[in-house]
């Protein structure tokens, strides 16, 4: 099995994801569907207090891609490796990180769709306030679906059933959500908080998203976009080496 990544390895295996993803109509629906319809659903419920929607609204785009791409990609890479498809195509000239490239390749693109679709829902017929560059709100629902890939991705290669997968969004999710500023502003933390939710990477995705929405200068919006792509890079790297061929 190869170390290097090979482009037309990659490019081989994020094409075969993709086809996979196109025939499966279900999670293609969760993919690009459910953000929205959870979007609609919270706008909905402070349809009389509007500006709770638009400081929270911005967030929502943050959050939403990254968890459904977490859920999707961390059980759909355990039914690769539980049904044996994993340990058939590493007897390939196909290393770790083809592999893992592939996917994080795959899903990004959806990942493109995704943002541009939620982004557009948003904006147009949900009348979120915005200040920054509309398109940006899309880069940084790109970077941060690719986050949640890699790290669906990474803890993938811990669990041995699909419902073990799903046990780890309270340990790696729902600790992100409650402490990157979507219930209380991160300054409004207790320190510790404060210094925990500085090492979340969702929280940097949230701020990149709250400064669209509130200004039109976008230099620490790429660096928050950085940071998160950061991440993304490192949970990768740790994925093609804790990744196995099959789960025992």
């Amino acid at each position: 099995m190869t170390t290097a990544v090979t482009p037309r390895v990659t490019l081989a295996v994020a094409a075969r994801v993709l086809t996979q993803l196109r025939r499966d109509h279900r999670t293609l629906a969760m993919l690009l569907v459910l953000p929205c319809l959870l979007q609609a659903l919270l706008w909905w419920i402070f349809e009389s207090t509007p500006l709770v929607f638009d400081r929270i609204g911005p967030a929502l785009l943050a959050i939403f891609p990254f968890f459904v791409m977490f859920l999707v990609t961390s059980i759909t890479t355990l039914r690769e490796r539980s049904s044996g498809t994993l340990e058939r195509l590493f007897t390939m000239p196909m290393g770790r990180l083809d592999f893992l490239s592939g996917y994080a390749l795959a899903f990004g693109a959806v990942a493109a769709v995704q943002a541009a679709v939620a982004a557009s829902v948003a904006l147009v017929l949900l009348d979120l306030d915005v200040r920054g560059p509309a398109v940006l709100l899309g880069v940084v629902g790109v970077a941060d679906a690719v986050l949640g890939t890699a790290l669906g991705l990474f803890v993938s290669a811990f669990a041995r059933t699909e419902f073990q997968a799903v046990q780890f969004l309270p340990a790696i999710v729902v600790p992100q959500i409650l402490l990157c500023g979507l219930l209380v502003p991160r300054d409004d933390l207790p320190r510790v908080l404060e210094v925990v939710s500085d090492v979340m990477p969702l929280s940097w995705a949230v701020d990149a998203m709250e400064q669209l929405a509130t200004t039109s200068a976008t230099g620490q919006v790429w660096r928050d976009i950085a940071v998160v792509a950061g991440f993304a890079v490192a949970a990768l790297a740790l994925g093609a080496a804790t990744l196995r061929r099959r789960t025992d």
